[in-house]
């Protein structure tokens, strides 16, 4: 696996975004790792030293699939670019239908005034 740079794996992502605009879907995937075997993980841990994960993020249309892997530093640089990104491809969603929320609770009134029992004291 070939780990890209912060933003080469950006810029290849909106590329990927841009080619799946009309067809196709980009699937991203965000989990942590320390990059480290379980053998070197253990002999870290038995030292006492800790063991620092990273954030490995992988991307795939069908065709390419690209990955990263993020630290603690950069984290919230990459969330910034990688919500811009997002929000500007996201374009061709389609809108939720909604009711009218006042249509919908003056119906319920009018039925509701209809068959209400008369209250007991």
């Amino acid at each position: 696996m070939v780990l890209l740079q912060l933003d080469p794996f950006l810029n290849e992502l909106t590329s990927m975004f841009e080619k799946s605009k009309e067809k196709g879907s980009v699937w991203v995937t965000l989990k942590r790792s320390s990059l480290k075997s379980k053998l070197q993980k253990r002999k870290l841990s038995s030292a006492g030293e800790t063991v620092e994960y990273r954030c490995l993020i992988r991307a795939t249309d069908a065709k390419k699939t690209i990955s990263t892997s993020v630290g603690a530093k950069d984290h919230q640089r990459f969330q910034a670019s990688y919500a811009t990104i997002l929000k500007a491809h996201m374009t061709s969603l389609k809108k939720r239908e909604r009711k009218d929320r006042k249509k919908s609770t003056e119906a319920e009134k009018k039925e509701g005034s209809s068959t209400t029992k008369p209250k007991k004291l």
